[in-house]
């Protein structure tokens, strides 16, 4: 790690802080004043005898919480690594012939040395009427979180780091090497994480209801989170071929761990599922629509666990849905639908019969299958699938999404189909769309590419979509559908398969799915679950590489149903006379724009450790492969 003077700039970095004392009587920390940009420096002394100014203090460390991406920030990594395509004008997401090395490395060592010092300030305070005994406790607690929600995000991407638990303070003249730490081994980081969220949970507040702040709850599903990371690690990095492991374990966990960290995992998702604090949403009869509202409801959802929060009237918005609404639907700006779903992802959700989720576009003789309506591919599909993407014929804000390539036009002397295509919002010879207004395009940006839209997380408020406005749909960072799956996952990889179909199949009702659709379980299964369930919340990446087949899905190869991003273009079919007349079909093909197929190599399980932090503190071990 670098050292800092913390003397000079440490105890500075804990005043870039909220004007508490412009807000007074609120609560700095609820969703309306979380995360506001910070406006005023105050003195040490102001800031540690007032609980308000603490709690600024608080506010700031969430608010720099590292993410892979967000709403509110990095939106091109939607398209970089999970199950969709970019249509901005910048086309890089969508030419990346390979993960570079130091793809989502991070060393987020000013965090922890602020959280460290928060935690060390606060020893000192005296508890007082602007203080109790009760609110440092907590705000140790909190802090203490903070600062394993941190370890969490820095050991799943560069595995085993420096276990900092205190700050250094440099003069000149001083041995700097008594503060250059070694690596931890990548289960003591685990283990660290573990301790500290087990002797913090109880410290926090039970309030399912507070959904900014860190609670009991949300330690607990951070356990069950973190647990289940490292249980894969243990047993699927052991079952490669070549293990990737450095001697010292910096990187790799020991296979005889799997079971206890297996174990944990389900235990700290088992307390979540027992207390009763939490249950899936289920507030709409259809099941697409519950599932969006499941996700962007803020009001009373019994689901969602913690979220970074925003808020228009408070001042921090994003512009999310401004960069992803239709096209068509476009309310003030040129910009729109840059985040587009591939057909990878669509084809990963069943039919409601169990059936493969692949789409019947063609008959066993090659002609295509014919639909009287282009939503009729769709039909009796996962629910969460119309939850998660725009569908063609779908809507949005009661608006109708005209997805449509063109027109297949009957060719009776070559007794094939002649694909015809025009401009968007384009009409054909006999009056009736030719292009919808909202594509599928080759290369115009900001109309699809792929064929679908993105509706998870887009708002459907009045005036969400508008330039000057923008959203403050929340980020959900734990929800109760992921502790059931995580709980069915370590519960299936322990060997109790029965418990593990409880949960998947709770979770496959709540999606249309009839009770107890599953009467057997395969690790397939469960990751296909989590796949569809959780598309586009920060999963997907991280699953494939704590199951170590990162490297097979996406392999590089152009003709890989897996690796080489494909959409679905739906045409009409002009063939006057004849009973398919009017009809629709589709057309499976590789995605506009997209130069290069996936391609994870096997350096890209841990991140590069910069040549910058290694020269700083030669006692660093560098990554495999790097």
């Amino acid at each position: 790690m670098t050292v800092t003077r913390m003397r000079s700039i440490g105890i500075k970095s804990l005043f870039p802080i909220l004007a508490a004392a412009s807000i007074a009587g609120c609560d700095l920390l609820s969703p309306t004043a979380l995360d506001r940009e910070p406006r005023d420096i105050l003195l040490e002394h102001q800031v540690w005898g007032d609980s308000k100014l603490i709690e600024a203090l608080l506010a700031n460390y969430y608010d720099r919480l590292p993410e892979t991406y967000g709403l509110g920030n990095n939106q091109m990594g939607f398209a970089q690594w999970d199950d969709a395509a970019w249509t901005g004008t910048d086309n890089a997401p969508n030419n990346m012939p390979n993960y570079p090395y130091n793809y989502q490395s991070l060393w987020a060592y000013d965090l922890i040395r602020d959280i460290n010092l928060f935690l060390e300030k606060l020893e000192g305070v005296q508890p007082s009427g602007r203080v109790t005994v009760e609110q440092k406790k907590r705000f140790r607690a909190e802090a203490r979180f903070l600062r394993a929600y941190v370890y969490f995000e820095m050991v799943k991407r560069m595995g085993g780091v420096p276990l900092i638990t205190r700050t250094y303070t440099y003069e000149p003249g001083m041995d700097v090497t008594e503060m250059q730490v070694p690596r931890a081994r990548e289960e003591e980081v685990y283990d660290f994480i573990a301790r500290e969220l087990d002797e913090i949970k109880d410290s926090l507040p039970a309030d399912p209801n507070d959904k900014t702040r860190a609670n009991k709850w949300t330690a607990l599903a951070l356990k069950s989170r973190a647990m289940l990371y490292a249980g894969s690690i243990a047993k699927y990095n052991n079952l490669m071929p070549q293990p990737i492991r450095t001697p010292g374990g910096e990187v790799g966990i020991p296979a005889e761990r799997a079971n206890d960290y297996f174990a944990q995992s389900l235990a700290a998702s088992l307390e979540i599922i027992q207390s009763g604090q939490y249950r899936l949403y289920n507030a709409k009869p259809d099941p697409g629509e519950n599932f969006y509202e499941a996700i962007t409801n803020k009001l009373n959802n019994p689901e969602v666990i913690w979220v970074r929060d925003f808020s228009v009237s408070g001042g921090k918005a994003h512009n999310f849905t401004y960069n992803n609404i239709p096209r068509s639907l476009r309310q003030d700006n040129e910009n729109g639908s840059e985040i587009t779903p591939t057909l990878n992802l669509v084809e990963a959700y069943e039919y409601l019969d169990g059936s493969s989720g692949e789409l019947r576009i063609r008959q066993p003789d090659g002609d295509f299958v014919y639909y009287d309506r282009v939503e009729d591919v769709f039909a009796n599909k996962d629910g969460r699938l119309a939850g998660t993407v725009i569908l063609p014929g779908g809507t949005f804000l009661g608006q109708a999404v005209n997805v449509q390539a063109g027109v297949m036009v009957w060719n009776p002397g070559g007794g094939a189909y002649d694909e015809v295509v025009g401009p968007l919002g384009s009409s054909y010879v006999d009056g009736k769309t030719l292009t919808g207004a909202d594509g599928p395009h080759v290369s115009e940006p900001f109309v699809t590419g792929t064929g679908f839209y993105l509706r998870k997380y887009l708002d459907s408020t009045p005036g969400a979509g508008q330039r000057g406005r923008g959203t403050d749909m929340w980020w959900i960072r734990f929800r109760y559908a992921e502790i059931l799956l995580n709980a069915a996952e370590a519960a299936f990889e322990l060997g109790q398969e029965a418990e593990a179909l409880t949960y998947v199949n709770e979770v496959r009702q709540r999606a249309g799915f009839p009770a107890n659709s599953l009467t057997s379980l395969t690790i397939d299964r469960i990751r296909n679950e989590r796949r569809v369930e959780l598309a586009f919340e920060n999963h997907r990446f991280w699953d494939l590489k704590r199951w170590r087949i990162a490297h097979e899905v996406w392999n590089g190869d152009p003709e890989s149903p897996t690796a080489q991003l494909w959409a679905l273009w739906p045409y009409r079919v002009v063939r006057p006379g004849d009973p398919r007349d009017g009809k629709y079909v589709f057309v499976k093909r590789r995605v506009p724009r997209v130069t290069a197929p996936r391609f994870f190599r096997m350096g890209n399980y841990y991140s590069q450790i910069s040549d910058g932090i290694i020269s700083a503190n030669p006692k660093i071990v560098r990554n495999p492969f790097h």
